[in-house]
């Protein structure tokens, strides 16, 4: 059955899309079959991936009807890419028609069945398109850095996620909160930690065992198109995005030995 995941917080620069790239790419090197759907208009999923960007059609084309999906979709070494640019900003004042909140549900039901991973980013807004996110997935990762502001962010998340349950989507979960950018030897960090295990309590969630540490490698690879999972593959914050990947397969797939005590979250789908 194919999962459909969508990295999402409101607050901009908390590694939504490093998260949704990596996500991408690393199930993808295990052998699954994956989609990257950018709907943030910065269209950095696909550039991260390693898309030329502004060739071809996108996300935007296909909501307009002037595309069909597959033909919107491109191929690359790390999974296919439903990609997006600029045009996809003016998506509040252009999709104005009655179930606009599920106009991606709709139009991945067409190709749906040929992944086993839907991987979706979302612009730093909560705006029609992160409904639309949230109306066609299964469940959220929601990424946070470890500082105060960033744990507000998720705090105004749940009220559009409760909307989402009680109006559109009634089965979807969030399914962890991904800290970002953790220094662990820092007090700041285990305090936001801490807060942040009450806030997942809330949304009936839980915080991932693994948090991704800082490393310039995560910086540097969209410069070249890549992931931190194949520019820097023996780095910390590879290593750290492994084991959230472990979490994400769970046994559907050959997967390396996850790290003792990780949590799967593949239960959440149940």
């Amino acid at each position: 059955m194919t999962q459909i995941i969508t990295v999402t917080n409101q607050k901009g620069g908390v590694g939504k899309t490093t998260t949704a790239a990596a996500l991408v790419c690393g199930l993808h090197q295990r052998g699954a079959k994956v989609l990257g759907v950018d709907l943030d208009p910065q269209g950095n999923l696909g550039f991260n991936l390693g898309l030329d960007i502004g060739t071809g059609s996108t996300v935007f084309d296909v909501f307009k009807g002037t595309c069909p999906i597959e033909a919107a979709i491109q191929s690359t070494e790390y999974g296919d890419v439903l990609p997006s640019d600029i045009m996809l900003s003016a998506a509040e004042v252009e999709f104005t028609m009655p179930r606009r909140e599920f106009l991606l549900s709709d139009f991945l039901t067409g190709v749906r069945s040929r992944y086993d991973f839907i991987i979706i980013d979302t612009p730093p807004a909560l705006n029609v398109l992160t409904v639309n996110a949230y109306v066609a997935s299964d469940g959220l990762i929601v990424p946070m850095e470890a500082e105060v502001l960033s744990l507000v962010g998720i705090t105004q998340l749940q009220e559009t996620i409760e909307t989402v349950r009680a109006t559109f989507n009634p089965h979807l979960k969030v399914l962890g909160i991904l800290i970002n950018k953790y220094n662990g030897r820092l007090t700041l960090s285990k305090d936001i930690l801490e807060l942040a295990q009450e806030v997942a309590e809330q949304l009936d969630s839980q915080v991932f065992q693994a948090k991704i540490h800082r490393g310039v490698g995560v910086a540097m690879a969209p410069a070249h198109g890549q992931t931190v999972l194949t520019y820097q593959p023996d780095s910390r914050p590879a290593q750290d995005f492994q084991a959230i990947i472990d979490a994400v397969g769970g046994d559907r797939f050959v997967l390396p030995k996850p790290k003792k005590g990780l949590k799967y979250i593949s239960k959440f789908f149940n």
